[in-house]
């Protein structure tokens, strides 16, 4: 019971979707919103068709917004969403998950396989190209985004083109204690990551699952190409690099972004300069491996590489 109370008080407090966004809000062909069925329960969703598309069919992003598995809603991410559907040319599918610690782990991870499911039976409907499907969040989304593609692949199922991780949170075990980042709060942010532990993993040994922490994970060279975005100064900093380095030698391509002056969450808090530069390249990554994908019978590739923005 007390998780749930604190948990609620957290979100009262913590609403950013009431905040400047970092990218004007833009207009877009169409914002459907609508409630599939799925094993966690009815689960809403929003669909974003962009202004101008040149394709019958369009490729689908779908998207995990961040707030540390308890806070914020989808609608947190509305200006982003109309912002990639106009720029990358694609339908964007925002998903109102679980939170915790009403629905820990794995909840929101089946819920978005249950999602991804659904749609590609709907994709006719829903003018979709099925074979066109990528996926991404920020923070806490990042690491069910992650853990979505590693479900994925247990289940034997085909891949998404792209996972785009933005300050990923991939790592249970480590204290958060031992993790670096600055600040005049600092010393309290072990007692806010050790609630969130208690809401999203509270049974024992689920803080190592490899969907949980999925820097720990043996991954397998068949998973969607990766762009991950690091901020300088993120806590998270070592398991997102960690990762993209084990996610390149199982020869997975992976695009890794280093933000220079960033802190966690930047892309949503800024600096704007930054943020929109992230958007940026988010939206361009979204649109040339989507384009790149017609040509190919196979995935489309691009080097790993380091960057500094």
């Amino acid at each position: 019971m007390f998780p749930v109370v604190m948990a609620k008080l957290l979100r009262l407090y913590s609403d950013h979707s009431k905040k400047p966004p970092m990218i004007p809000r833009q207009e877009v062909n169409m914002k459907k919103d609508v409630f599939v069925e799925t094993s966690v329960g009815p689960t809403s969703i929003s669909f974003y068709y962009p202004l101008a598309a040149t394709q019958k069919k369009l490729p689908v992003y779908i998207n995990f917004h961040g707030g540390a598995f308890i806070m914020n809603d989808k609608e947190l991410d509305d200006p982003y969403c109309r912002y990639l559907s106009n720029q990358a040319e694609c339908v964007v599918l925002n998903v109102g998950y679980g939170k915790a610690p009403e629905y820990p782990f794995p909840k929101a991870i089946e819920q978005g396989f249950d999602i991804l499911q659904w749609v590609k039976g709907k994709a006719e409907d829903l003018g979709i190209d099925a074979g066109k499907v990528l996926v991404g969040g920020q923070s806490s989304g990042a690491n069910i985004a992650a853990a979505l593609c590693l479900y994925i692949e247990e289940k034997g199922e085909e891949q998404p083109l792209l996972q785009v991780l933005s300050c990923p949170m991939l790592d249970f075990v480590t204290p958060h204690a031992e993790k670096p980042e600055p600040g005049m709060w600092r010393s309290l942010f072990p007692k806010a990551a050790h609630f969130i532990h208690l809401c999203y993993v509270p049974e024992k040994g689920q803080a190592g699952h490899l969907l949980a922490s999925p820097v720990r994970a043996e991954v397998s060279g068949r998973l969607a190409s990766a762009l991950i975005l690091i901020a300088e100064s993120d806590a998270f900093r070592p398991e997102a690099e960690c990762y993209a380095e084990k996610l390149k030698a199982a020869g997975v391509n992976v695009q890794a972004a280093l933000f220079r002056g960033c802190s966690h969450a930047f892309t949503h808090l800024g600096p704007k300069e930054r943020a929109e530069e992230a958007w940026q390249l988010i939206a361009g990554n979204i649109k040339a491996v989507a384009e790149d994908s017609r040509n190919a019978e196979t995935h489309p590739t691009f080097s790993f590489r380091g960057r500094e923005v």
